[in-house]
């Protein structure tokens, strides 16, 4: 977390936008804790609440179109090579393709929630050939809420105690 600290300090909403858009992806970046983080320097008054909101729902928008591409143009062929590695044996891509097309776009809005989920439900969207609109309506909307949760929440707890002394 200290190196998130350390970038978001050194470059402020840049850092916030690329961090999300690559946590998103599936790089190992604590986005919960990041976006709580920011939501704390709001309250400090270091960081814009409404500005931090935009950027963040900018960045995590921006890796969720990337791993839909990704899944529209690499496909179940990966998956099946690759997907040892996540733990996403044929058994489980079978059931987890048949959950996605009875609860495929619920799961994109909401899976941001569960960590390592969201970056599959980004990823099996495009498999699935769910159309680009419908992704996008159903993944803004998530994101927006999950953006605004934690945000809102480092706000919230930012604003109720006093961390400097």
């Amino acid at each position: 977390m200290s190196f998130v600290q350390d970038m978001i300090a050194q470059y402020g909403y840049l850092a916030l936008y690329l961090l999300l858009a690559l946590g998103i992806v599936g790089i190992p970046v604590p986005d919960e804790l990041l976006l709580t983080f920011v939501g704390y320097l709001a309250s400090l008054g270091m960081f814009d609440y409404s500005l931090s909101v935009g950027v963040s729902l900018m960045g995590a928008m921006t890796g969720m179109m990337v791993s839909y591409w990704a899944g529209r143009r690499l496909g179940k062929p990966a998956l099946r090579k690759y997907g040892k590695w996540v733990k996403l044996t044929p058994k489980r891509l079978r059931k987890a393709e048949r959950w996605f097309r009875r609860y495929g776009p619920w799961t994109v809005s909401f899976g941001y929630f569960i960590p390592g989920i969201r970056h599959l439900t980004c990823y099996l969207s495009g498999v699935s050939g769910m159309t680009q609109r419908k992704y996008l309506l159903y993944a803004g909307f998530g994101a927006l809420f999950w953006c605004l949760f934690f945000i809102t929440l480092g706000y919230f707890v930012g604003t109720r105690f006093d961390f400097t002394h």
